[in-house]
């Protein structure tokens, strides 16, 4: 019999299917969980009594912001040490493509964390990701590629649909970044500028990630007042362009919409019933958190940070501003009230 590296003797198998835990031996041969066997019956060179502890392979987290912190700081500890061996990035906004000018305004400090200075050096999202590993990081990395970046690539922050020319851009673009490995698309669609997406602008571009089986990700337009709505058009999406789909962490925003869960959950589940490749992730805890720029609306950030800036100065508007984040609206995704 094969004596492995390392053999976890006797824990609480669980592994990852919800199914009921067993107790089993793990194996490993390098960096591979070679094989699983009843307790006692593996051999291994490193065997370690794991009896009474749970046994898991590596935690995904779904919506990783470590995009400027792998940079600083590669070995990914307050992860890691979770049992986070996969982080997957790219939330709406990826790390690629850029633009020069996007390389000079919109990355560095892209969360706002002037304490990382880094040069930005690739332009793709694949060269980004081939940075982080030449870098050298700890977890394993993959990234869904965002339309907010694709917009701002090709059109800046106009609140305005793409011309043909713009949108066969974004869509080249989609296409090179699965090409280069991504997993798929992603939107969040409560976040300037790909709130200005409409439906027809976002089928198109998961139609090309669909060519490479890739998945459509998306924070929904509304999590709150249009809840139902926004999930009708997360599902015209996935129809249309026959592409797989996942709703990012799936939640009722607000008191007043908690009682739509139900209804929600109970339309996901009618869709996969029906054969479409629908699943969904949740935060494990009932708080939620974003910038306060995704508190301001939507037409304050036409024209980018500069312009929203440049309007919060003016009094006047900064009066219409306040009116417009304290009114209940169906017009956009008031995380403030």
């Amino acid at each position: 019999m094969k004596n492995y590296d390392v053999v976890l003797r006797g824990g609480t198998v669980y592994d990852g299917s919800g199914g009921v835990p067993t107790a089993a031996d793990v194996a490993l041969h390098r960096d591979l969980i070679a094989a699983v066997g009843e307790p006692g019956t593996l051999p291994g060179t490193r065997v370690i009594d794991v009896t009474g502890l749970a046994v898991a392979p590596g935690f995904i987290n779904m919506m990783c912001w470590a995009v400027e912190t792998l940079i600083e700081d590669g070995r990914s500890q307050s992860d890691i040490r979770q049992g986070v061996t996969l982080e997957v990035m790219g939330e709406g906004f990826s790390m690629g493509p850029l633009t020069d000018a996007m390389k000079e305004s919109g990355v560095r400090g892209l969360l706002g964390t002037d304490d990382i200075k880094y040069d930005v050096t690739w332009t793709t999202l694949g060269e980004y990701l081939d940075h982080l590993v030449k870098r050298g990081v700890s977890c394993n990395i993959a990234s869904f590629v965002g339309t907010s970046t694709l917009r701002i690539n090709q059109m800046g922050y106009a609140d305005r649909p793409p011309t043909p020319a713009e949108l066969d851009g974004m869509k080249q673009f989609v296409r090179q970044a699965m090409e280069e490995g991504a997993v798929g698309l992603s939107s969040a669609l409560i976040y300037p500028p790909a709130s200005y997406a409409q439906t027809d602008e976002l089928i198109a571009l998961a139609r090309v990630a669909a060519e490479y089986d890739g998945i459509y990700i998306s924070h929904l337009r509304s999590e709150g007042h249009r809840f139902y709505e926004a999930l009708d058009e997360f599902m015209t999406i996935i129809r249309e362009a026959k592409i797989r789909g996942e709703i990012y962490h799936l939640k009722a925003a607000g008191h007043a919409n908690w009682h739509k869960m139900d209804e929600v959950i109970r339309r996901v589940e009618a869709a996969q019933a029906q054969g479409y490749a629908i699943t969904a992730d949740m935060y494990n805890y009932t708080v939620s958190g974003t910038g306060l720029s995704a508190c301001i609306p939507p037409w304050v950030h036409e024209g980018g940070t500069d312009a929203l800036l440049n309007r919060l100065r003016d009094l006047n508007l900064r009066e219409k501003i306040k009116a417009d984040m304290n009114a209940t609206t169906t017009e956009w995704e008031n995380v403030w009230l």
